[in-house]
């Protein structure tokens, strides 16, 4: 069995982090997917993709796989940086710019 071991992103949906701070362990594909000849619906029989496992730490996750057999690459994650402004949202409304403001 094949699996790789990440740290999810967060969501471009929002800005929160949730959901980002556990370390992932999931299974690779071993089948490829195939369409159902009655409904068309996509299915697979391989039920080991389903599976998602999450982990506190990264030595965890890895510790977990070696004691399975489970053969696994890690992919570290990639950190933004951070866009604090100095007067943050509120800056958009000040009454004291010097200067025109516009979009």
């Amino acid at each position: 069995m094949r699996a790789r071991i990440y740290k999810p992103a967060k969501t471009a949906m929002s800005s929160g982090m949730a959901k980002t701070h556990n370390w992932v362990l999931e299974f690779a594909p071993t089948t490829a997917r195939g369409v159902d000849p009655l409904m068309g619906w996509t299915s697979s029989s391989d039920t080991q993709t389903q599976v998602h496992m999450s982990f506190e730490t990264k030595d965890a996750a890895i510790e977990y796989a070696a004691e399975n057999g489970i053969e696994a690459t890690v992919q570290e994650p990639k950190f933004r940086k951070l866009n604090i402004r100095a007067g943050g949202y509120g800056e958009n409304f000040a009454t004291n710019r010097r200067g025109v403001w516009t979009h």
